[in-house]
């Protein structure tokens, strides 16, 4: 009879095992429920390494032993054979086991894994006491089986799995060696770009003997050189990164290879319809192209990595990507395919533009399933726009980009194009339309403005509006005045920009040249009038069901109620816009949308719902890297430290956002000054602006969310002068104004000549930022 002792062979472990422990855990409860367990991953990945670690934890509740059985190296037809010679017997294995408790491991199935299916059904049919667990690239797919996809390590700071590997491997190849401030970052660095891939983290440790943490992630990108120094007692497939690989792609059909390669086009992930799209063609039938992925995907080489837009998205591990990059490059596809690539995205583009075209009925729910998929796939599109640039032929990057502008812009997301555009423009490529062209520049102006970036900003615009006028563009001349009167201010450029969107007959166009006026009306002042215009901003974008810009419209009147201090109409019309965009990523709106409420609980007086909500509006302003957002969200911050009572942190915030925003003080500079100067004084104002004018936008932020200041200057006191500090005359005339003297009355009141009084009221204005006496006058009565 077959004994305990005659049944285990497992291995001692050859050194610590590292990390896993959560896993271990979940694991050995699932073979507690469960006969058949399959321990799934890429290689690398520490299929055997944990399955060794969890057979020895379960090994006792099998009262006739642990087996091990390797299966790396055999052929067809050897499998039985195999698993009745680990059990030290000759014979069936089904008869040899019977009814007894016994646990078989069986190692790396994939050479031969539909022998071993068909033996495991066997063996669960025929043996009541048996348990199976097996390690495998892909499921084994027999009845009652149940499949643990084995994760890379975790990758988060000192703590984690894949660092802690990584300092006890480093430490036994480098005896004294120890992680340092200076070297976490760098381990971090390097476990990352190492998909958190056990073998790979080993392999990379092992050369601290001779090479420094620093070298290691300079040299990453050439991985298969660096990593080639694995124990000579190690498995051959495990010597060597570029072993592990390897062994994984020579078990592959000729079909999944070349599925595999051609995905390597996509720079970080990819859809179904991408892959059919770009990664049909000879050798693979689009048809072909989703049950080769779904072969993929059970090997391990392909990642399921969420969803975008509805749709699964799937992305290679790095290390896999970069070895199947030297496949595609020795195929002679990889031209045809990248052209493939850039050809698939801009007909998506051109999908969007149609969605959005005058002469149809706009559809949100497909409107909201482009802007998630571009915005998932931001990174190819940054792949397409790069390989237009390699080669010289910038149009259909162009065309794509200027189809999605309204995706590049008026969602707000972190603008990665703007210098990809920059360098498709300066490409010398007359066949490119003029008003391709056009419409390309005034795009990166737009770009430019809502970066923050006011004059460069303004050349590009005038330069495409010219270009596109020329060519007898109405709708490029149309967008060109519509963002010309968002960076100019001219009174005078919301109606030509208005006008022009009209004759394009382009609805959203009008709406957002209703936009401009509303805004220049709202920033000089005159509240009907901006009033009337986010309410056509809001009318048309109701008409198209348009949830973007029907959010826009409700900011606007938000603003425009505050403005007048109906501060619960304001409230509400936040609350719609935040409502109409919560799924889809439109980070202006939701910033806005968030500083508004943040704002209005300000007003009120609710100062910690007041910190929320622009905490909220700045982190997200930050992470979108929407420059004029965190100026105008460190402005607000500014006032509700100054509410607080930290008037030291408001003048910091307030100076940093004047210099962020390229402006001159102003009324709202002077709120947060004045009670500073009160009780701090005018010297340490001045040094605290100094400090604060000094500061980078990620310091600013920094300062505000957590109270971390940089280094001050050098100097300790630097005079500044504020040019929103009004003179002891100018506040007597301030005050005459909110009196409602005219400028006669109050050179009568004052005894000096009316044109004096004027210059001071123009003075006033200009300091204040200004553009109406009520708006002065308003401004006293509140800060009395």
């Amino acid at each position: 009879m077959l004994r305990f002792a005659d049944l285990t062979n497992l291995p001692a472990e050859s050194n610590t095992f590292v990390g896993r422990e959560s896993d271990v855990d979940e694991l050995v409860q699932l073979m507690r429920v469960s006969r058949a367990v399959t321990l799934c991953g890429a290689g690398g990945i520490g299929k055997t390494r944990l399955a060794l670690r969890l057979a020895a934890r379960v090994a006792p509740v099998h009262a006739c032993g642990v087996r091990l059985v390797e299966l790396a190296d055999l052929g067809e037809g050897e499998v039985r054979a195999q698993v009745a010679a680990s059990l030290g017997l000759a014979g069936d294995p089904g008869t040899l086991i019977g009814g007894r408790r016994v646990l078989l491991l069986l190692d790396n199935c994939e050479p031969v894994i539909g022998e071993c299916a068909e033996l495991c059904r066997d063996l669960l049919g025929s043996c009541p006491g048996l348990t199976i667990l097996a390690t495998s690239r892909e499921p084994l797919r027999v009845p009652g089986e149940t499949v643990w996809r084995v994760p890379p390590l975790s990758i988060d700071g000192e703590g984690s799995e894949a660092v802690r590997l990584f300092a006890a491997r480093a430490a036994a190849a480098r005896p004294g060696f120890e992680l340092t401030a200076d070297t976490l970052p760098q381990v971090v660095t390097l476990c990352r770009a190492l998909d958190g891939l056990p073998l790979a983290i080993e392999l990379a440790a092992a050369m601290v003997r001779v090479l420094s943490v620093r070298q290691l992630v300079e040299r990453v990108d050439d991985r298969f050189r660096l990593l080639a120094g694995g124990p000579r007692t190690a498995p051959a497939r495990h010597r060597t990164l570029r072993a592990a690989v390897d062994w994984s792609y020579r078990l592959l059909s000729p079909q999944e290879r070349v599925l595999l390669r051609r995905t390597t086009v996509f720079r970080a992930g990819w859809t179904l319809d991408l892959a059919e799209r770009v990664c049909s063609g000879p050798g693979l039938p689009e048809e072909e192209v989703l049950p080769r992925l779904c072969d993929l995907v059970d090997k391990s080489l392909v990642a399921l990595d969420g969803e975008i837009a509805g749709q699964a998205r799937y992305r290679l591990l790095e290390t896999v990507r970069e070895y199947a990059l030297e496949q595609l490059a020795e195929s002679g596809e990889e031209t045809e395919l990248r052209h493939r690539h850039l050809m698939a995205l801009a007909g998506m583009a051109a999908g969007f533009r149609r969605a959005v075209a005058p002469e149809r009925r706009m559809s949100w729910p497909v409107v909201e399933r482009y802007i998630n998929l571009f915005d998932g796939l931001k990174a190819e599109v940054a792949a397409a726009c790069d390989w237009s640039v390699s080669t010289g032929a910038p149009e259909a990057a162009l065309a794509m980009l200027t189809d999605v502008r309204f995706l590049l812009t008026g969602c707000g997301r972190k603008l990665d194009v703007a210098e990809r555009l920059d360098r498709l423009l300066a490409l010398d490529a007359p066949r490119v339309p003029p008003a391709l062209r056009g419409q390309a520049t005034i795009l990166r102006g737009e770009l430019a403005l809502t970066a923050g970036d006011r004059e460069p900003g303004l050349r590009w615009v005038r330069a495409g509006l010219a270009a596109c006028a020329t060519a007898h563009d109405t709708y490029g001349v149309a967008a060109g005045l519509i963002v010309l009167a968002w960076l100019t201010g001219d009174q005078d450029m919301p109606a030509r920009a208005l006008d022009a969107a009209r004759q394009s007959g382009d609805r959203v166009l009008e709406s957002l040249a209703h936009s401009a006026r509303a805004a220049s009306a709202l920033r000089q002042g005159r509240l009907r009038e901006a009033r009337r215009a986010y309410g056509e901003v809001l009318a048309i974008n109701e008409e198209l069901d348009n949830h973007v810009g029907r959010s826009s419209g409700h900011i606007g009147l938000g603003q425009v109620a505050r403005e007048t201090g109906d501060l619960a109409v304001a409230k509400l019309h936040y609350e719609s816009a935040l409502s109409l965009i919560g799924h889809i990523d439109a980070r202006q709106q939701k910033v806005s949308g968030m500083a508004g409420l943040g704002g209005v609980a300000l007003d009120q007086g609710d100062l910690t719902t007041a910190r929320t909500m622009l905490t909220e509006a700045l982190v997200l302003s930050r992470d979108a890297g929407l420059c004029c957002g965190i100026a105008r969200r460190l402005e607000a911050w500014a006032s509700l430290v100054t509410a607080e009572g930290d008037h030291r942190l408001g003048v910091l915030l307030i100076a940093a956002s004047v210099a962020l925003r390229g402006r001159q003080p102003d009324a709202r500079t002077e709120n947060v000054l004045r009670p500073a100067r009160e009780l701090l004084g005018d010297e340490t104002v001045a040094v605290l602006w100094a400090e604060g004018a000094k500061m980078t936008a990620d310091q600013a932020v920094s300062c505000a969310l957590d109270g971390t200041r940089p280094d001050p200057p050098a100097a300790m006191f630097v005079p500044v002068v504020q040019e929103s500090r009004l003179t002891a005359r100018e506040r007597e005339i301030a005050e005459l104004v909110a009196r409602g003297l005219s400028n006669r009355a109050i050179a009568d009141e004052l005894v000096i000549s009316p044109a004096t009084a004027a210059r001071h009221v123009a003075n006033i204005l200009s300091k204040l930022g200004f553009s109406t006496r009520t708006q002065i006058a308003a401004w006293m009565i509140g800060s009395r």
